[in-house]
């Protein structure tokens, strides 16, 4: 119905959660949040290295 009267759908919200429901699944339990995050991060591909200051890759 959104679609028809504003020509916008959920998709891109819908593809972000896919994506950290997958990383989740392939945690197994991180014990900081910021290894959650930099795990997210890299498995969304091409990293902004500048919004991780703290870690340098390898």
């Amino acid at each position: 119905m959104a679609w028809h009267r504003a020509r916008a759908t959920n998709g891109p919200a819908e593809a972000i959660n896919n994506l950290v429901k997958r990383v989740k699944r392939v945690a197994f339990g991180f014990r900081s949040f910021r290894n959650y995050r930099v795990r997210s991060l890299l498995y969304a591909g091409r990293p902004n290295w500048g919004h991780l200051a703290t870690i340098t890759p390898r």
